[in-house]
């Protein structure tokens, strides 16, 4: 009769550690952790270590934002998420039509914006799950609340995939047109935006007939961009 009560005492000992490092680990963490990245590049991400293993290399060359053109922030903007300055982290609007789109079975759409896409690269690991997708939506909060428009396009064009093994708007820039990131045209950030959906398989220095009007499109929206001012949260 006597070990019942040193066992309700074990487990209630246990229950209370578990509960101590779910809290650290699950919520002070990620608060502690973003809050270092506000500051710091964040490291290599799950996506570039999967590519590592499968032998595709791995180039990036972190540039402050300063660094970048702004021909890219206009065009990546115009090609990914022209709200990206007027929406907390979510765009519901485009939620909404990519899932419209998808149920009427045409060509997958993504409803994903700028921070969604930041968050899922920096902390997730790569694949689809309705677990992955709510932790992407806790991050997606946390940096719009934390870092702010102009870090959360830092780090976003530091380190989103842009061809096999190649990361961040300075390797893009470099390995398609032997630039820095700081000089690239309108055409070549037009053609760097193009190519974000399938960076494996389509290609900004020799582009197919579809990049080609893809990134014609782009560079008009860019210009869109820039004179309606929807990029100045990032550059004004």
């Amino acid at each position: 009769m006597s070990k019942a009560p040193s066992q309700r005492g074990f487990f209630g000992r246990l229950f209370r550690g578990l509960f101590v490092l779910l809290v650290v680990f699950g919520l002070i963490g990620p608060i502690l952790t973003t809050a270092t990245y506000r500051f710091v590049p964040p490291p290599i991400t799950w996506l570039m270590i999967q590519r590592v293993f499968e032998g595709k290399g791995f180039d990036r060359r972190w540039r402050g934002l300063d660094d970048i053109s702004p021909r890219l922030v206009r065009a990546v903007i115009a090609a990914e998420d022209a709200k990206f300055c007027e929406h907390r982290g979510f765009d519901f609007n485009a939620l909404e039509k990519a899932i419209a789109n998808n149920a009427k079975g045409r060509k997958l759409r993504g409803g994903s914006t700028i921070s969604q896409q930041t968050a899922k690269n920096v902390y997730l690991w790569p694949g689809r799950s309705y677990v992955r997708k709510g932790l992407e939506a806790y991050f997606t909060v946390l940096i719009e609340t934390m870092w702010g428009k102009r870090r959360i396009m830092e780090v976003y064009l530091n380190s989103i995939e842009w061809g096999p093994g190649v990361y961040g708007a300075e390797a893009a820039a470099r390995k398609n047109f032997g630039v820095s990131a700081d000089k690239l045209t309108p055409a070549q950030a037009a053609r760097l935006a193009a190519i974000l959906p399938s960076p494996l398989k389509w290609k900004a220095a020799k582009p197919g007939p579809y990049v080609k009007r893809r990134s014609g499109r782009i560079g008009k929206a860019a210009g869109t961009v820039n004179r309606a001012g929807m990029a100045d949260c990032v550059l004004g």
